[in-house]
């Protein structure tokens, strides 16, 4: 059976895919992950952050697949080193829409934190939702995504798109066959769920269980799927 897909095209000069972070560094993967992709798309959507269950709704439909573009000549990842120091009286504003303090007896040392970008890439998404005839259906987010209801960023907030996110639709059986109908010729580096492209054969080059979930009704991440990473043949027109 064969089924449409969008295609999204996620372009910046840094771009952040998140990863699993270990004290106050911050990775960043080749590819987007799940839940980055449902933040993206619930912001385009105009969802707040407390509509839990929109959100966990949104990632549990989500059925996609991504291939890079090309593999950046420049500096590849780019790791921001921040220093911020607070005093006693500073506030942020969090999540919750309310100011937050610090506590702690010790004001003298900064906070600090790494933050790793992907510098100069391009990657291309297919994707569907599963059931496709529940709210929102696919059509609805490819306007979003061309209007959406707020500014758009790829991974973290610097990280602002340089064209347009819209990139039309393709047809397939499996997203990995969906991917494979888009326009550019060469080798790509992809990646695609498994149960949806081939998991054996020389374009494969791992299956792994990828923790890229987010519990949303928490807050918290949690979980993981699996994927086939691998390459994939462009044709010259779709």
């Amino acid at each position: 059976m064969s089924h449409t897909w969008l295609i999204i095209r996620l372009e910046a000069p840094l771009m952040a895919f998140g990863g699993v972070a270990v004290d106050q560094v911050g990775p960043t993967r080749d590819f987007p992950a799940a839940s980055m992709l449902t933040g993206l798309f619930a912001n385009a959507l105009g969802l707040h952050w407390s509509d839990r269950a929109a959100h966990q709704a949104l990632q549990d439909r989500l059925i996609f697949a991504v291939r890079r573009e090309r593999t950046p000549v420049t500096a590849g990842v780019v790791t921001d080193m921040q220093n911020a120091k607070l005093n006693k009286a500073d506030k942020g504003w969090t999540t919750f829409g309310a100011p937050e303090g610090r506590g702690g007896a010790s004001y003298d040392a900064p906070h600090r934190r790494t933050r790793d970008y992907l510098a100069d890439q391009t990657v291309r998404v297919v994707l569907r939702f599963d059931p496709a005839e529940l709210s929102p259906t696919l059509e609805t987010l490819a306007e979003a995504i061309d209007q959406p209801a707020r500014p758009l960023f790829i991974g973290r907030k610097p990280c602002l798109p340089s064209c347009r996110l819209m990139d039309g639709w393709t047809d397939g059986e499996t997203a990995y066959t969906a991917l494979c109908s888009l326009s550019g010729s060469g080798l790509f580096h992809a990646l695609w769920p498994a149960g949806e492209g081939p998991e054996t054969g020389p374009q494969v080059e791992r299956i792994a269980d990828l923790a890229d979930l987010r519990s949303w009704r928490t807050g918290l991440h949690g979980g993981s799927r699996r994927v086939v990473e691998g390459h994939i043949e462009g044709v010259v027109n779709s």
